[in-house]
Parts: structure tokens; C-alpha cells; sequence
């Protein structure tokens, strides 16, 4: 597939198969991640596997939404703010390099059919003590992974003469 025809082809999955994800798949999908650039290459991030079954209801404390523990998988991005690159003006990446790692994931998920929905707006506090998650760790986001039952909607897309600027603001 063409990788702008991959991008398009993506959307957030809200609905579920049970059907599991064989190995090959899950590596393939977890080893896309590993390969996104991250700032002077620290890749300070780590991804917590979490089989849902069985683990439906704790799993709702993090994120109470029907649809997020209907997947086999879900997914959690984790991130180590003192791991990662800072700028001058103290700008840490943690940030920006698990989003491009979460980012590599989901398309690698979508080039295989997997559907997947970014969850951002999680509990971390429910996030940390249900997956045991250090103080020196920050739970960044989430992700259901499971073959889609529902259709993608619409996307409303912002225009290019809207986002892009040449030379200047």
C-alpha cells in the first residue's frame, strides 16, 4: 500500500473484534515503534502490553469507555522525562518522541487492518497503580489494538493553505 494511501486509510476505531492478534503481528506493530527517530536517539520511552481479557473492569479504571478494553491488546506508551534529550531553553522531548513512536505503531497496526484509537484523555493516576508504573515514569498514552468492527467516518481535515507558511509567520 502507498504510504499517503496508509495515512488516509487510518482512523480511529471505536468498536472491536474479539479476534486475537497473532505474534508476528504484535512484534511486527511493537518493532515499527522502536524505529521512530526520538531526540539524539534516547528513545526514553517503554510500551506496556496489557491483554484485556479477564482484565476488563480494572482496565476501565483507566479509561472508562466500553469500546477500550473490547480489543484483545491494549497498549500503553510510557515515557521517562529524565531519559530524555532537552533543548537549551530546557524543552524536554519525552513528549515528542513517544508520540512519534506511538504514531509508528498505529500505522504499522493500520498497514495490517488492526484498528487502533489514541487515548489521551486516560486516568494516570488510576493508569499508574493498575499497571504498576514508577515515579520516574509518566504514562503518555494509550491504545486499544484489535481488528476493527465498525466503519471509518468522515475526516475534516484542516486545508494546506490553513496550516502551511513559507519562509515567515
Amino acid at each position: 500500500m502507498e504510504f499517503i494511501q496508509l495515512i488516509k486509510n487510518r482512523y480511529s476505531v471505536r468498536a472491536f473484534k474479539p479476534d486475537l492478534i497473532d505474534d508476528d503481528s504484535l512484534e511486527y506493530i511493537l518493532g515499527a515503534s522502536c524505529l521512530a527517530p526520538t531526540a539524539a536517539n534516547r528513545q526514553p520511552f517503554q510500551l506496556i502490553v496489557i491483554h484485556t481479557n479477564g482484565r476488563q473492569e480494572e482496565l476501565r479504571k483507566i479509561y472508562d469507555k466500553p469500546w477500550f478494553t473490547q480489543a484483545p491488546i491494549v497498549i500503553c506508551a510510557v515515557g521517562f522525562p529524565t531519559k530524555a534529550w532537552t533543548r537549551i531553553d530546557n524543552k524536554n522531548y519525552m513528549d515528542v518522541d513517544v508520540a512519534i513512536a506511538m504514531d509508528h505503531l498505529i500505522l504499522a497496526a493500520s498497514e495490517l487492518n488492526i484498528g487502533t484509537c489514541w487515548v489521551a484523555a486516560f486516568d494516570p493516576i488510576a493508569a499508574r497503580k493498575v499497571l504498576n508504573i514508577p515515579d520516574d515514569a509518566e504514562p503518555i498514552v494509550f491504545t486499544p489494538l484489535g481488528y476493527p468492527a465498525d466503519q471509518p467516518k468522515r475526516k475534516i481535515r484542516k486545508s494546506l493553505d490553513e496550516i502551511v507558511l513559507y519562509e515567515k509567520m
